[in-house]
């Protein structure tokens, strides 16, 4: 599996702020490209990262794994 490092600062900005706008913002892209990026890994993984929690979104069990993950890479 290829977690590219730029995919898992994206993840990591979501899970540190909590929404795809303020990650986007912390990482200097759009919040369209935070989804695409988000997308892309969940490719990579092949399991959803973020489920839907009222109008946000949430870390599935998934997510929660793979961000202990990301943080040590």
């Amino acid at each position: 599996m290829d977690l590219e490092p730029d995919l898992l600062r994206t993840f990591v900005a979501f899970a540190d702020s909590g929404s795809l706008a303020r990650a986007a913002e912390a990482v200097g892209r759009t919040p369209s490209a935070v989804t695409a990026q988000v997308k892309r890994l969940e490719q990579v993984v092949g399991s959803r990262l973020l489920a839907p929690a009222g109008r946000g979104r949430v870390l599935t069990d998934t997510g929660l794994e793979l961000l202990s993950i990301a943080r040590d890479i």
